[in-house]
């Protein structure tokens, strides 16, 4: 199997939950036809480089994925189809080279996703009494000066 990247830009006008069906349905295109997504990205919404369909912005999108050659032509048409999908671009990475940097960018995003969600799962330190004590009597210390 090759491993390939997908950029697609999805109109801004859309709701959060429409937006995210939108990814599930490209997903889903990749599973369905052999394909394996290593990982997904949400880049937000961005300004675009110039208007498409009157849009000024769009919510960007990238899936690293590994698939058969036949997938690709099924993707697109997939894609071409969808109305709430304004752009896309499908990059196949060829040489070892490439291959290595498709590993360490999907690797990169999974090690990223990782440390957001124990950053939510961390429960906050209370502040000690003690520290809380300290920081009054400096306060107090600079004011009379």
């Amino acid at each position: 199997m090759k491993h390939y990247e997908v950029l697609f830009i999805v109109k801004p006008t859309l709701q959060d939950d429409e937006v995210k069906t939108k990814v599930d349905f490209v997903k889903e295109v990749i599973t369905k036809n052999g394909g394996e997504i290593a990982a997904v990205v949400e880049m937000g919404t961005r300004k675009l480089a110039y208007k498409i369909d009157k849009y000024e912005r769009g919510v960007y999108f990238v899936i690293y994925f590994t698939a058969p050659t036949k997938l690709i032509a099924e993707l697109v048409r997939n894609l071409r189809i969808n109305e709430d999908i304004i752009r896309f671009l499908t990059i196949k990475y060829e040489n070892k080279k490439e291959i290595s940097a498709w590993e360490k960018l999907s690797h990169g995003v999974k090690l990223s996703e990782n440390m957001k969600k124990n950053e939510r799962k961390a429960p906050k330190e209370p502040v000690k009494k003690d520290e809380e004590e300290n920081k009054e009597s400096e306060e107090e210390i600079t004011s009379e000066e």
